[in-house]
């Protein structure tokens, strides 16, 4: 429910809307050389249909799959087979809330997870993002 961002528990997410984080996002990987789809969906099919068109058309992908984290076996498929850097990211910190939040079937592909730190969480993301696709393309 990343679409309810702003307004949805501000004080787990925060009051940053996802339109901002996406501005942000776009801004942040425009600095660096890279191009943004930034895309969101609550059909969890959708999103492994975008997992599967970024094997062919992406360099990495960041992911927050929100409720799916802790339940999607498909995603987790989806990204197994994608074979290029993913980075998991959580606006919260999944480890001091709720206990099923603390297992996640992304984190066993992710190169790397970034959590609780609210919208930077992204930004974090990206860097991490451009510094991996930099070291795989020397």
């Amino acid at each position: 429910m990343l679409n309810l961002l702003g307004t949805r528990e501000p004080e787990i997410y925060g009051s940053t809307t996802l339109a901002d984080i996406k501005k942000a996002v776009t801004a942040r990987a425009k600095a660096v050389g890279l191009q943004v789809v930034f895309r969101q969906s609550n059909h969890e099919g959708e999103l492994v249909n975008w997992v599967q068109e970024a094997s062919k058309k992406a360099s990495g992908v960041i992911i927050n799959a929100a409720a799916y984290t802790h339940t999607s076996v498909a995603l987790l498929d989806s990204l197994r087979a994608l074979n290029k850097p993913i980075i998991e990211v959580h606006l919260s910190n999944p480890y001091q809330r709720e206990r099923y939040r603390r297992h996640s079937y992304i984190s066993e592909v992710a190169t790397g997870v970034i959590c609780g730190l609210r919208d930077n969480s992204y930004l974090l993301a990206v860097d991490a993002l451009t510094k991996l696709i930099k070291a795989k393309s020397k």
